[in-house]
């Protein structure tokens, strides 16, 4: 196991990694890439936890997410089945285990800053924080197709993941409206959603 983390995580990170999967006996699997989620936490019929993390993301958004999961066992176990999944109780555990990665050692020193803030009140999703969520694609490997939507041309046509297509329109408060083009219904965007640019 020691083998296949250190292909994914920050080597600092890998020990300390590897104490939280052995000492809440999870049954780690790194998969292909699922556009909708970066991994996710099963209890299993037999009473086994199961986490999946995608194989293709960068060794930090990695990190981020198997704690992000670990924390859904660990507020779980502690207290009991009926919390919200990002609830309180979630967030202060997420919290708490992430604090010990939260080094120099670990993460680039400029993406420390908005990690702190991030923590400060964790989001369900590292991706609704635009800011967070756009310094970590840096780290990416680069997909030259791909546009953040903030960065395209009002009215610009766009395609994304699933095939489908939609018109950029106005930014609201974070989000930005985007009509589908097929259907004519409005959908909210966060600005650093990938998509692929048709026209402008």
């Amino acid at each position: 196991m020691q083998d296949t983390l250190e292909r994914y995580l920050p080597e600092r990170a890998v020990s300390l990694s590897m104490e939280l999967i052995k000492e809440n006996s999870v049954h780690l699997k790194i998969v292909n890439q699922r556009v909708t989620r970066h991994g996710d936490y099963r209890r299993m019929p037999n009473g086994s936890h199961q986490i999946t993390v995608n194989a293709t993301l960068n060794k930090y958004r990695f990190l981020i997410t198997l704690v992000h999961e670990i924390a859904h066992l660990v507020a779980f176990e502690k207290y009991g089945r009926k919390i919200k999944p990002h609830g309180l109780e979630w967030k202060r555990t997420f919290q708490y285990l992430m604090l010990p990665f939260l080094r120099p050692e670990v993460f680039p020193t400029n993406l420390l800053p908005m990690l702190a803030r991030h923590f400060r009140n964790p989001k369900a999703s590292s991706d609704t924080d635009a800011g967070l969520s756009l310094a970590l694609k840096q780290f990416d490997v680069q997909d030259s197709g791909k546009s953040y939507v903030f960065e395209l041309p009002h009215g610009s046509v766009f395609r994304i993941y699933n095939g489908k297509l939609f018109q950029k329109k106005n930014k609201r408060v974070k989000r930005y409206e985007c009509v589908e083009v097929a259907t004519g219904r409005v959908y909210l965007f966060q600005p650093n959603a990938e998509v692929e640019l048709i026209k402008d």
